[in-house]
């Protein structure tokens, strides 16, 4: 493993992919109140990472430290190559940073907000205004560019964010909860550029309140809970963490189903409907199991489905809560970590 990486599981695995973002026993405290308590990330360059958890569980503290915006306690991080504690500069001139509250100015247009990023990243005249009427057209704002961006709707004020941010041309970009209150339409329209930007090579950080937003984009997810990671991996690879996967089988003939429930005693059996419920993770290994028994015993299944909890489901499990938090798309709700009110 290069020096660069830094390391967030047992050496004894085989070596990760090169990181974006890395840390080692990240931690916080505000007072007696601990909001990270050592949690180890491993984000490869080019991919999505989702940041699940609770209100409150420490998603923008975590943002808000490796942005460099707050200082750890204790714990390693780097990001873009950089180390936190030693080159913040660095991590400060290849990254960007989009917060639950917009950085849009209401009271100047759009061009001039994006023009007014251009000139902080000290981009030559011609260079900021090449940059700035690429970044309009990109992101659907050309007709817009010279109202005042107060009279833009909440989409539009998201994606204009988003552009201010891609004026420096970051490799690593934190959207802390960018879709929070934005209707399904602006939302999805959100998820195409975030696409768009992986596929440019950028590195997305997201935080989300939005369990469907995880499971459409993010190449890994971490769900952090009382200050730790309770889990990581892929949206596959967590639910089936969580007990109740099945494969159903339904058959046609009742003499077949008859003989598969007989042979198959650990299936939950459904007499009405002539369907047997196996317990399975879902995997492929375990539905050609299946498949293999169901071929030796000469027994054809009329239809097989696959059921896997859903995000929803290793939520619940992982943190304890009765329902997440998934506010209504016409509902703006953007609390923060309780604890950092102080540093905002």
């Amino acid at each position: 493993m290069r020096s660069s990486v830094m390391p967030t599981s047992s050496q004894d695995g085989p070596p990760q992919p090169s990181a974006a973002v890395s840390a080692l026993g990240l931690r916080k405290s505000y007072g007696d109140k601990t909001v990270l308590d050592g949690i180890d990330l491993h984000i490869p360059a080019g991919s999505v990472f989702a940041l699940l958890g609770p209100n409150g569980a420490g998603k923008t503290t975590t943002v808000h430290i490796l942005s460099t915006l707050i200082a750890a306690d204790g714990g390693r991080a780097q990001v873009a190559g950089h180390d936190l504690a030693g080159a913040p500069e660095g991590i400060r001139a290849a990254i960007g940073v989009t917060g639950q509250f917009s950085a849009v100015d209401g009271l100047i247009t759009g061009e001039e907000n994006m023009l007014l990023m251009a000139d902080l990243h000290h981009l030559p005249k011609a260079e900021g205004r090449r940059v700035t009427a690429e970044l309009l057209e990109r992101f659907d704002l050309v007709e817009a560019a010279r109202k005042p961006a107060q009279s833009y709707s909440g989409g539009m004020r998201r994606r204009l964010d988003i552009a201010m941010t891609l004026v420096g041309k970051p490799r690593v970009i934190f959207l802390d909860e960018p879709t929070t209150g934005l209707d399904p339409r602006s939302r999805h329209n959100m998820w195409q550029i975030i696409r768009e930007l992986v596929s440019d090579g950028v590195t997305v950080f997201l935080t989300t309140q939005y369990l469907e937003e995880a499971d459409q984009l993010a190449d890994r997810i971490a769900v952090l809970h009382g200050g730790r990671i309770a889990a990581q991996g892929t949206a596959e690879e967590l639910k089936r963490l969580i007990p109740g996967g099945h494969v159903r089988l339904r058959f046609a003939d009742p003499s077949a189903y008859r003989s598969a429930a007989g042979a198959l005693r650990e299936a939950t059996r459904d007499d009405e409907s002539l369907a047997l419920r196996i317990p399975s993770d879902g995997s492929q290994r375990e539905l050609r199991s299946v498949l293999d028994w169901l071929d030796s015993a000469g027994i054809e299944a009329d239809e097989l489905t696959v059921h896997t909890p859903d995000l929803d489901d290793v939520f619940f499990a992982l943190t304890g809560t009765d329902r997440p938090h998934q506010p209504h798309p016409s509902h703006q709700s953007n609390t923060p970590d309780q604890p950092e009110e102080a540093v905002r």
